[in-house]
């Protein structure tokens, strides 16, 4: 397998909004950790140091999204992060939905270890807390069947984020499993979602992200962001549509779609 043929490839039709079947057989990975390598290798076709990092499916109704059974990692790009006051393009989008997230800062390092690290070992290395959006793509047409090996390689869907202002400083004190959501597309039908509808417990997610990529053998940077899935259903967008995002005492988020 040629891990830097396979990103440069899926870069491309990224790049044009464009989308493949499939990536050809010599390129194709047949392995979770065969996945990872091809998604490593963006790291160096971009100039700017890595953003973050995501998790796909990790509710239900995401895991049916993308036809998979569970969660998949992915890198959140720089080129790729937008300012909430920024229009985001909307271009030829393929996935055409908006996910309302639970997203933390990191302050420190996370390096592998031999031992798993503890829901509270990971929130002891956060910052902060924010509301989050983002707007995931794929660069496979059939992206349901396309397998998680290949959605791995494919950045675990990523494309567009947004990252709100930081909670207050009480967002420790509260039970995220239990903290309610509500978002709006363009004034439309509230939908609300819970923390809970993500793996559980945001915090949850957070362990499993950060345990996933250590056990990989790399570090997560202090500085990086990690968006924890979407904990609302995910919500159908169009062009010049404006999505909502309300997260209570956490904090609001808007986004708003260019042509």
């Amino acid at each position: 397998m040629n891990a830097n043929a396979a990103a440069q490839l899926i870069q491309q039709h990224w790049h044009a909004g464009t989308r493949m079947a499939s990536l050809p057989d010599a390129m194709r990975p047949r392995s979770r950790a065969e996945a990872y390598a091809i998604q490593a290798r963006f790291e160096t076709l971009c100039p700017a140091p890595l953003y973050g990092w995501k998790i796909a499916a990790t509710s239900i109704a995401g895991q049916r999204h993308i036809g998979v059974d569970g969660p998949l990692a992915g890198r959140i790009l720089a080129e790729r992060v937008i300012a909430e006051a920024d229009t985001i393009p909307f271009g030829a989008n393929h996935m055409r939905v908006a996910e309302a997230e639970f997203a933390f800062r990191l302050a420190s390092d996370i390096a592998p270890r031999v031992t798993p690290y503890a829901i509270s070992d990971c929130l002891d290395a956060v910052a902060t807390l924010h509301p989050a959006i983002e707007i995931p793509d794929s660069r496979f047409a059939d992206f349901a069947t396309s397998g998680a090996e290949q959605l791995i390689a494919d950045l675990a869907c990523g494309h567009y984020f947004v990252l709100g202002d930081p909670a207050p400083d009480l967002w420790r004190t509260l039970d995220l499993a239990a903290h309610k959501v509500t978002a709006t597309v363009s004034g439309g039908t509230p939908q609300h979602g819970i923390g809970a509808n993500v793996l559980s417990d945001p915090r949850i997610a957070l362990a499993w992200l950060i345990n996933e990529i250590t056990g990989l053998g790399l570090t997560l940077r202090a500085g990086q962001v990690i968006t924890t899935g979407t904990c609302v259903t995910p919500l159908p967008i169009a062009p010049h549509d404006t999505v909502s995002a309300d997260f209570g005492t956490i904090g609001r988020i808007t986004v708003r779609f260019g042509a």
